[in-house]
């Protein structure tokens, strides 16, 4: 996906010229798409290339994985053994959380930091302000399942951002990167046991993810296969 990678990386430097033409000096990016669908990967790489470019502006991927519910929380629920189940549904994050994450990191351009949660995936649970975004990061991109959605909390979120960037992937490649991902992180122990979840769970938020972003974005991308892709 070099030429992806490298598309992608043009058009930022592209349109944060256009945003420091009128005066102002932060572009914001969501990056959406199913579980599977490669966001940290891909998000990663365009840092690495936009970092790399000579006087090109300074950037960061800032992930929504750390508005996960906590597991303390989810087992709190009613509805305990289906939330633990569901995990990574749009109702066990706190979405609006996130949409205020995203009105800060606007307001906070080249006047303060901005603190978010991230995800430690070897306790399986969000680490409180384990990100700080310095006030003159030029680049946010954003990468999460849910920033696109046209259902509250995230609803907004779409409209606060400069660009919307889309994920589409084979439902089949989806389910064995997720698949994989349950295994190599322990939430399943055999192979047939994380294919199942990935089928009842995360597959089932990849087509609300399709569902809900439809038209909502401004660039769609295709994952393809790539050997060493991140997971997510």
């Amino acid at each position: 996906m070099d030429a992806t990678y490298h598309s992608l990386s043009q058009r930022i430097i592209r349109q944060f010229a256009f945003k420091e033409s009128e005066g102002q000096n932060r572009l914001l990016i969501a990056l959406a798409g199913p579980p599977g669908s490669g966001k940290s990967t891909i998000a990663a790489q365009v840092v690495h290339q936009v970092a790399s470019m000579p006087s090109g502006p300074s950037v960061v991927a800032v992930s929504v994985d750390g508005f996960h519910l906590s597991r303390a929380t989810l087992r709190s629920l009613p509805n305990a053994t289906e939330a633990l189940a569901r995990r990574g549904a749009p109702w066990t994050f706190d979405g609006a959380a996130a949409a205020k994450l995203v009105q800060r990191l606007r307001d906070g351009a080249g006047k303060y930091s901005v603190t978010a949660p991230t995800f430690d995936h070897a306790v399986k649970d969000p680490v409180p302000d384990g990100l700080t975004v310095g006030p003159h990061v030029q680049v946010c991109i954003l990468e999460g399942n849910y920033l696109l959605s046209d259902e509250e909390p995230w609803y907004g979120i779409a409209s606060i951002v400069d660009e919307c960037w889309l994920i589409k992937v084979d439902t089949s490649l989806a389910r064995s990167r997720v698949a994989e991902r349950h295994l190599k992180s322990g939430i399943e122990d055999t192979m047939e046991k994380a294919l199942e979840r990935a089928n009842e769970n995360d597959l089932v938020n990849g087509e609300y993810v399709m569902k809900h972003s439809e038209g909502r974005y401004d660039v769609l991308i295709e994952s393809v296969e790539e050997r060493n892709l991140s997971l997510d």
